[in-house]
């Protein structure tokens, strides 16, 4: 299969952590060019994806956008139509991660504050709407892969605990649940496939930011003993199996969440989240 001929990976949030990785795996395994959105902020990390990608033999093309906004989410498509072109898009990844941290009630580690109607009409933006906005706008373009695309949305086991400051998260988590049970039975008879994805912890930029670095450290510790691995899950497993759900092996994964967690649960992160020393 020529650069030419092959199909397309579009993947949001593509620069470093989950996003970067699945488009490295996804360049290599199935082959598939990539279309990535990222906000600008991580341009050495963005510049590694696209020298891996062609590394890998198949065209990047990445644009410095918010793929969280409606608006770009439109002007997005219509470049990705040029670019690619009709029936061309094998899979599309959803890693945004642009989210708003606090609580809903004043609280003394965030300032006094509670979080505001802004911050949370951003943040379900962000991490759960825009994935139905990019699923309307392929899909009414006509740039949905003829044999059947993978639609695929990302959680963690987070946010079934009660994490100090995450309830936001955890809310616009629970909606992606309900978007890809909907949407996977709208875009079944269609031959695509819709899946939210739960893996355990990973180490990335927006979840270290989310924590003082001591903090981190302890969470870190805490929840790699909480896996029967002993051990915190790698982004590069992750991009493996969506390279897997990529391929045939995927056609029956739909409508519903697959747990990649390795056995890490939300119950056993209470205990390391939660402890009022951690959040001071």
């Amino acid at each position: 299969m020529t650069v030419q001929d092959a199909k397309w990976a579009v993947v949001l949030g593509v620069t470093g952590g989950t996003g970067g990785a699945a488009a490295t795996a996804l360049a290599k395994d199935p082959g598939l060019n990539v279309f990535g959105m990222h906000r600008g902020h991580w341009a050495e990390e963005a510049k590694r994806v696209e020298d891996a990608v062609t590394a890998a033999g198949r065209r990047c093309h990445l644009r410095v956008a918010d793929a969280g906004s409606y608006e770009h989410v439109v002007e997005a498509v219509d470049e990705l139509a040029q670019v690619a072109g009709p029936g061309s898009v094998k899979v599309l990844v959803h890693a945004i991660a642009n989210a708003s941290y606090g609580t809903f009630l004043p609280s003394e580690r965030w300032g006094g504050k509670a979080l505001r109607p802004d911050q949370v009409d951003k943040t379900f933006a962000s991490m759960a709407h825009s994935f139905v906005w990019w699923a309307q706008e392929l899909n009414r373009r006509g740039l949905l892969a003829e044999d059947g695309a993978r639609l695929v949305a990302l959680t963690n086991p987070m946010v079934e605990s009660v994490v100090h400051g995450w309830g936001l998260v955890a809310a616009t988590k629970a909606a992606l649940d309900a978007y890809v049970r909907h949407l996977g039975f709208e875009m079944g008879p269609a031959g695509h496939r819709v899946v939210l994805v739960k893996f355990g912890l990973v180490e990335t930029h927006a979840v270290m930011l989310a924590f003082k670095p001591e903090q981190w450290s302890r969470i870190k510790a805490g929840s790699a003993g909480n896996t029967p691995h002993q051990r915190l899950c790698t982004v590069e497993e992750v991009a493996r199996f969506l390279s897997y759900l990529a391929g045939p092996g995927g056609e029956w994964f739909n409508a519903g969440m697959v747990d990649l967690t390795g056995g890490q649960s939300g119950a056993l992160l209470d205990d390391v989240f939660y402890r009022k020393e951690w959040h001071g």
